[in-house]
């Protein structure tokens, strides 16, 4: 049993928790969990509990605190390198890790428009042309680590890696806000909503109660 705690936002809406647990999950990795409810009187002393930096996810490992999710991917990437949680040739994890790297830093106008909701029903909202870029752009990097790398599996790398991790999140906005899709694009949703990982993952998140009225978008 690895002695790993995951400290993540509810369910429902952290998306940046979910990457680092979806990794975890997805690897087989034994973990525990603590979840601490968003937009809170008591959110911001929980957090600060384990982070300095005031977010989550944190990942303790041992004596080992490691924030931020794709760090905390990374570590478990050395800590199990037999999970190959990157590719395994060097091109394809040059561009798994550009691609992870792209998402950790950009799509602000994506992510403003459509925050992550996953209790929430289906619905268009008006986009803006840079939310429209962000879209048409994922939905190339998609294609692209198919085409190149992805003949494997039905993963963007064939097998799943830190990049499916990371753009997971994505899959859930692009559904909840009903945003048209290539068929391709269509594809590739339907593989992470199948994983048993987000299965479980959003079941949990449909039973939570907790309400973060900046992330109701309707």
């Amino acid at each position: 049993m690895s002695n790993i705690h995951l400290v993540i936002g509810n369910k429902n809406y952290s998306s940046w928790s979910l990457r680092p647990w979806m990794a975890l999950s997805m690897a087989g990795i034994p973990f525990r969990e603590t979840v601490i409810p968003l937009d809170t009187p008591e959110t911001a002393k929980l957090i600060t509990e384990h982070s300095a930096a005031g977010r989550v996810p944190v990942l303790y490992h041992g004596r080992q605190v490691v924030w931020e999710s794709l760090a905390i991917m990374e570590y478990l990437a050395e800590l199990f390198p037999e999970k190959h949680l990157w590719p395994k040739t060097v091109s394809a994890r040059a561009m798994a890790r550009a691609v992870s790297n792209e998402m950790h830093a950009g799509f602000s106008a994506l992510r403003n428009a459509c925050p992550m909701n996953i209790r929430r029903k289906p619905k268009p909202v008006p986009l803006s042309d840079a939310a429209r870029r962000d879209i048409a752009r994922i939905e190339q990097i998609w294609r692209q680590c198919r085409a190149k790398f992805g003949k494997g599996g039905k993963f963007l790398f064939g097998k799943f890696s830190i990049a499916d991790a990371m753009y997971t999140p994505v899959v859930s906005r692009f559904e909840t806000f009903a945003i048209p899709v290539a068929d391709d694009t269509r594809v590739y949703m339907d593989t992470i909503n199948n994983t048993t990982a987000f299965s479980a993952w959003r079941e949990a998140a449909l039973k939570e109660t907790w309400i973060v009225p900046s992330d109701e978008v309707d």
